[in-house]
C-alpha cells in the first residue's frame, strides 16, 4: 500500500499487487466527502409524487430522503416497532411519506451517496457508525453478520460471540469481515468505543441547533486503514511524517504486530513515480484500455449509465471465431472489474462482450466476471449474460467517479470535451517541480502554463515554491501563456550558465 500526501490539498492511496495498481483512492480538501457523516437537518419539502422529501442539513445543497430510507420509528402509526438489522420493512408495507414526515420537521440523517451533477446527496435515517470490527446501528434490533462471511459454521461461531457481548437493546450490531477471528475482548473494546461515540452524538442531537454536523466520518487514511488494511498487505509506504504517525497510531491499537510494516519513503524520487503509479493513473481516464492479447476495452460514461465495449482488435485464433471471442472475453472480464474499481464507476453499467454462440462459453465468461467483482468493496449485482453477449450490472455509487472529480467541462466546447482543472494541473506541476529541484545540474526552472494554472500556482503555492527555491538554491519561474489550455505546459531547465538542460 502506497500513501501519497506530498501535496496538502490531495491525499492518494494506491493498493499495488505484484507491481500492478489494483485500487486507487483519492480525496481532496476542496471536495471533501460527506458520505458517512450524520447531521441534524430540517425537512424543506415533502413530495408525495415521488414518495420522498428534501432535507436541509447545512451544506448548501438539500439532500434527498426516500420513504424506503425512513425508519419505522418515524411512522405515525401503531405499527412503528423497531426494525431488525438486515430486515428492513418492505416498501409495500410502508405508509405514504406525507403521513410520516412534514415540512419543518427536524430529522437525523446520514449521507449515503454524494450529490452528482444536479442531484443532491442521498440520505437515510438508518444510521450506522463503523468501527474496526463492528458496525453500530442505533434504533435497530438484532445482531447481523457481514454477507462476505459465507461459511455457515463460521457465521454460527461469530453469532455466538456477538451474543456474549450483551449489547444494549436500543442498538443493532453487524460484525465486519475483519472481526471474524477476533477475540471477545477485542470485540468488546470496539463495542465500547462505538457506544461512547454514539453517546456523544446523542448529546449533540439534544443540544446542537438545526442544522448541525453530529458525526464526521474519518479522513481517507483512517477509513482506508479501518476498512481495507489486513494481513495480506505486507508493507505500507508513506511519504509524509504526519501520515506515518497517523498510520502507526492506528495500528498500535488495531494491529500492534503490523506496526513494523509501515515505512517512511524519504528518497529523492517521488513515491508514486518510483513505483510507476503516476503512469497508471494517467491511463485510468483513457477511453481505450488495451488488453494483453491485442484486444481492447472502450469506456463511454454518461450521467446515468456506463457503456463498456469489448473489441477483439488484432487478436485472432486460428481455430475459429467462437474460440477467438471466448478468449478475448475471458481476458476482458477481470480487467473490466479492475477498471470499475480504479475509475470508481457506479450506477447502471452495460457490458457488450463479443458475441458467443456456445452457451457454455457465455456462462464461463459470466462466472469469471462475478468472481472478479467479488472482492470489490462496493456492492454489485450482475444479471445473466444475454444471447447477444450483453451483461447488465449495477455497482454501488458512493461518490462521483474519478474522472468527474479530476476533470471539468471545457467552456469552449460546451462539455463535449474535457480539460483538467487548474487545481488538478497545478498539483501535477508541483510534483514535477519537486522532482526537478532534486537535479544537481539545474539552476533555473521555467514553467509555461495557462493563465488559470499560473494564477493558482502564484496565489496558492507561492509560499511553498519559495521554500523549495531556498532549500534547493534554484530559481522557479511561472510564465502564464494565454494560448495554453489547462492541460498544456512546457518546462525549460537551464544550468548556471543559462544553457538548456534536458528534462
Amino acid at each position: 500500500m502506497l500513501i501519497n500526501r506530498s501535496q496538502e490539498e490531495e491525499c492518494r492511496i494506491a493498493v499495488v499487487e505484484e507491481g500492478r495498481l489494483e485500487e486507487l483512492y483519492v480525496e481532496r480538501l476542496s471536495t471533501s466527502s460527506h458520505v458517512g457523516n450524520i447531521y441534524k437537518g430540517k425537512i424543506t419539502n415533502v413530495e408525495p409524487s415521488i414518495q420522498a422529501c428534501f432535507v436541509d442539513f447545512g451544506i448548501g445543497q438539500n439532500g434527498f430522503l426516500h420513504i424506503s430510507d425512513v425508519q419505522s420509528t418515524l411512522f405515525h402509526s401503531k405499527d412503528n416497532q423497531k426494525e431488525s438489522v438486515g430486515r428492513k420493512r418492505p416498501r409495500r408495507d410502508r405508509p405514504p411519506i406525507q403521513e410520516c414526515l412534514r415540512r419543518g420537521q427536524e430529522v437525523i440523517v446520514q449521507v449515503t451517496k454524494e450529490g452528482i451533477g444536479t442531484k443532491g446527496p442521498t440520505l437515510t435515517t438508518y444510521l450506522s457508525i463503523p468501527g474496526r470490527f463492528l458496525v453500530l446501528m442505533p434504533g435497530m434490533n438484532r445482531l447481523g453478520i457481514s454477507r462476505k462471511i459465507e461459511d455457515s459454521e463460521a457465521r454460527t461461531q461469530v453469532r455466538d460471540m456477538l451474543n456474549q457481548l450483551n449489547p444494549p437493546k436500543d442498538v443493532g450490531l453487524i460484525i465486519r469481515t475483519a472481526g471474524m477471528d477476533r477475540s471477545k475482548k477485542e470485540l468488546q473494546q470496539d463495542l465500547n468505543f462505538l457506544l461512547r461515540l454514539w453517546k456523544t452524538v446523542s448529546q449533540k442531537i439534544k443540544s446542537d441547533p438545526t442544522p448541525a454536523l453530529l458525526y464526521q466520518e474519518s479522513d481517507l487514511v483512517q477509513r482506508t486503514m479501518r476498512d481495507i488494511f489486513n494481513s495480506n498487505i505486507s508493507r505500507i509506504l508513506c511519504d509524509s511524517d504526519i501520515t506515518l504517525k497517523k498510520v502507526r497510531d492506528f495500528l498500535r491499537i488495531a494491529m500492534p504486530r503490523t506496526r513494523s510494516h509501515v515505512v517512511l519513503h524519504d528518497e529523492p524520487v517521488p513515491l508514486f513515480e518510483k513505483y510507476h503509479i503516476e503512469e497508471e493513473i494517467e491511463k485510468i481516464n483513457a477511453r481505450y484500455v488495451p488488453l494483453p492479447s491485442g484486444g481492447s476495452l472502450v469506456f463511454d460514461q454518461a450521467e446515468a449509465i456506463v457503456a463498456i465495449d469489448v473489441n477483439s482488435g488484432k487478436f485472432r485464433d486460428h481455430k475459429d471465431a467462437e474460440t477467438t471471442s471466448f478468449k478475448i472475453n475471458m481476458e476482458a472480464a477481470p480487467e473490466i472489474a479492475r477498471q470499475l474499481r480504479l475509475r470508481d464507476l457506479g450506477g447502471v453499467i452495460i457490458i457488450d462482450f463479443i458475441d458467443m454462440v456456445n452457451e457454455k462459453h457465455r456462462r464461463a465468461v459470466e462466472k469469471c466476471l462475478r468472481e472478479a467483482v467479488s472482492t470489490d468493496r462496493a456492492r454489485t449485482k450482475i444479471l445473466r449474460i444475454s444471447q447477444f453477449g450483453i451483461v447488465e450490472m449495477t455497482r454501488q455509487r458512493m461518490r462521483p467517479s474519478l474522472k468527474s472529480s479530476t476533470y471539468m467541462h471545457c467552456p469552449h466546447c460546451k462539455g463535449s470535451g474535457l480539460v483538467k482543472s487548474p487545481e488538478s494541473m497545478s498539483i501535477e506541476i508541483m510534483r514535477r517541480i519537486q522532482a526537478m529541484t532534486k537535479k544537481v545540474n539545474v539552476a533555473v526552472i521555467d514553467i509555461a502554463v495557462s493563465a488559470d494554472v499560473a494564477s493558482f500556482l502564484q496565489n496558492q503555492k507561492r509560499s511553498l515554491l519559495a521554500q523549495w527555491e531556498q532549500a534547493s538554491q534554484k530559481s522557479i519561474v511561472i510564465v502564464p501563456n494565454p494560448a495554453f489550455s489547462n492541460d498544456e505546459n512546457h518546462f525549460t531547465l537551464r544550468d548556471i550558465r543559462g544553457s538548456v538542460v534536458p528534462a
